[in-house]
């Protein structure tokens, strides 16, 4: 049994990691968010204890780092908001833990650079959730993909449309600060992105035609496919259809003109994570570094 600590308990993505540390028989022994609506703990880890205050969170965590082996802290997951993943990630590492992150693991290619210093210098790990590139749709077309011949000059044609509606309080949000989420081409798109590099390899070049704080458009060149691709928080983007049936999301992926269809099986994905993580096996900086750095230079690029 592994001892894990969390940061941004009380967050969205929180309690699929809370889920993924029972699934895989493990124990949580501190948790930290400053909003202290964290009764969910009671249905995984009654027992925790949970801090409001960084300063004391870390002071409990380099206590416990002190100890026997058994009390110290193995593991931290990472899910609060983008900008403080750089920081929480150190900790761990300072504390003699490997970091399990949620994307984006940070917002600047360059903290990857520090980051692997760091990992040098503790001989511990820093990981990622790239749950998709888990799911069993995704790796079945993984498998077909690179099992099909490929003529000289030719690339499959990609189309993606991920349109996911957010009310006015995103804006206010954290989430609608760039400076502190990245904008949507780094906070929804950076899980799309992964996808299709890690499908269709590397960026050759990339365009971008909106870049808006409630929406993105643009091009990729991968080294197989060409993609079109948007990005939405904007419900208005929501197509009529989908629209009348009061759906607030669509989301469509299109290759050589076929709908690629995957929106089932998220629910056991980030135990896959951490199973990989556990075995020694799970994605590392250089896994995020091709998406990481693609949103940076589109985050920067002027439209004009």
């Amino acid at each position: 049994m592994k001892n894990f600590a969390i940061t941004g308990v009380a967050g969205y993505i929180a309690p699929r990691h809370l889920q993924a540390i029972k699934d895989t028989g493990n124990n949580l022994v501190a948790a930290l968010d400053k909003n202290d609506s964290v009764g969910i703990l009671d249905r995984y880890f009654p027992s925790t204890s949970f801090f409001t205050e960084f300063e004391r969170f870390e002071r409990y965590l380099y206590m416990l780092h002190k100890k026997a082996e058994n009390e110290r802290v193995n593991y931290v997951s990472i899910c609060t908001p983008n900008f403080l993943h750089d920081s929480h990630i150190r900790l761990a590492l300072r504390i003699g833990a490997d970091a399990i992150c949620e994307k984006p693991l940070v917002l600047n290619p360059w903290n990857l650079d520090a980051l692997q210093e760091m990992e040098e210098e503790t001989g511990k790990r820093v990981y990622n959730i790239l749950q998709l590139r888990l799911h069993d749709s995704v790796i079945a077309l993984k498998n077909k993909l690179d099992l099909q011949p490929k003529p000289n000059n030719t690339k499959h044609k990609v189309k993606l449309t991920y349109i996911t509606s957010r009310g006015l309080w995103y804006d206010f949000s954290w989430k609608g600060d760039i400076a502190k989420s990245g904008g949507i081409g780094t906070n929804i798109g950076i899980h799309f992105f992964d996808m299709l590099i890690f499908l269709f390899g590397k960026v050759k070049s990339h365009s971008l035609e909106i870049s808006e704080n409630r929406k993105m458009k643009g091009t990729l060149e991968l080294e197989n496919a060409d993609v079109e691709w948007f990005l939405s928080i904007d419900i208005n983007d929501i197509p009529v259809k989908e629209k009348t049936e009061g759906k607030r999301t669509f989301r469509s992926i299109l290759i050589d003109g076929e709908e690629f269809e995957f929106s089932e099986g998220f629910t056991d994905l980030h135990t896959k994570v951490y199973l990989n993580v556990l075995n020694g096996t799970g994605f590392g900086i250089e896994d995020v570094r091709p998406s990481i750095e693609l949103a940076h230079r589109l985050r920067g690029k002027n439209t004009h």
